[in-house]
């Protein structure tokens, strides 16, 4: 029996990266594996993704996945700038872009804001774990208050919720999810990578080394034993017949992706409509009153116009234009600086 390959004839192994230099056990490797078996599944080819980080121990995971792609690690904060840039210049790339909650949260939140603003078309998948991993462990913005890591006292600062900032600000794709929840973690990646549009998915992916202690509200024990999920998740790609895919009891709502794929949100409790902004700031408030972590999709919203259309750019990619389209005669030049003279 030969080697499985997805739809574009190509093994899993085409999507893999180099060995992991990072903790044993850390929630970073699960989210590279979540992320190789996400592009794979959704048949990307890998030579159409460009990989954008900033620095930090989230930002190195790039390395460990799609070794066969584009990649740009960028100063620390200055990761969405510059794929902006990149997205300018070559709108056909599919942008995949790891930051963590020191690089979103703290140096790079103007640029994450700006951003979700502007809503740029890229997949932004951050790796929080409520840490300075790479700098021995200091309380990040996204540490809960009142939380405490291994030998520190407790952190008296209230922590930043990005889940609740992108929704606030508009953000058409908000989801969080938990590293050690890998069915839904892929679901939800897949999904990403499948909308037109901004789509933030805040994973939270314990610290073995500085934050993984029973007092912390972002180690994997505690995650694992508070969490509350909105709905169990499955995505179905547009190329597989909606009738094979197995629904269990109870109701679902199938929500459409751009290029005609499905993310099913299964509900467990009370139904989640993810169209409501104020009900998924509910959610996120609730779960925060009691000190838990929801997860699944928060919010979502299909249509929003793309930074490439609202800049009214042409069909081909700016890079690809040739010299006589980039280039005006001196006749249109002249013309268009005239209108500026007094």
């Amino acid at each position: 029996m030969g080697e499985k390959v997805n739809k574009i004839n190509l093994p899993l192994d085409d999507y893999r990266g180099g060995k992991s230099t990072l903790c044993p056990g850390c929630g970073h490797d699960a989210v590279s594996s979540v992320i190789m078996n996400a592009a794979w599944h959704n048949a990307i080819e890998p030579a159409s993704i460009a990989k954008m980080s900033g620095i930090g121990c989230s930002s190195k995971t790039p390395a460990y996945f799609l070794s066969q792609s584009h990649g740009f690690n960028t100063a620390h904060g200055r990761m969405p700038s510059v794929t902006t840039g990149a997205n300018m210049a070559n709108k056909n790339l599919n942008f995949l872009a790891v930051s963590g909650d020191g690089d979103t949260a703290s140096i790079g939140i103007g640029q994450f804001i700006h951003a979700i603003r502007r809503n740029l078309n890229m997949l932004y998948i951050i790796e929080n774990n409520g840490v300075y991993g790479l700098t021995k462990g200091q309380y990040s913005a996204t540490a809960e208050e009142g939380s405490q890591k291994r030998k520190s006292t407790p952190n008296v600062m209230k922590e930043i919720d990005l889940c609740a900032m992108a929704i606030n600000l508009g953000c058409s794709f908000v989801a969080r999810s938990f590293s050690g929840s890998r069915k839904q973690l892929t679901a939800l990646v897949r999904a990403g990578m499948s909308h037109r549009g901004m789509a933030i998915i805040d994973v939270i992916s314990p610290c073995v080394t500085f934050n993984n202690n029973e007092e912390s509200l972002k180690s994997y024990g505690y995650v694992k034993s508070n969490d509350t999920e909105l709905h169990t998740i499955d995505f179905i790609p547009h190329f597989n017949p909606i009738e094979d895919v197995e629904v269990p009891s109870g109701g679902y709502k199938d929500v459409q992706m751009h290029d005609g794929s499905f993310i099913r949100l299964e509900t467990i409790s009370e139904e989640h409509d993810v169209s409501d902004r104020v009900m998924a700031l509910e959610a996120i408030h609730k779960a925060d009153v009691d000190n838990k972590h929801v997860t699944g999709l928060l919010y979502f919203e299909k249509g929003m116009a793309t930074l490439d259309e609202t800049e009214n750019l042409v069909e081909t990619p700016l890079c690809d234009l040739p010299d006589e389209m980039m280039r005006p005669s001196k006749e249109s030049l002249e013309k268009l600086l005239t209108n500026f003279r007094i």
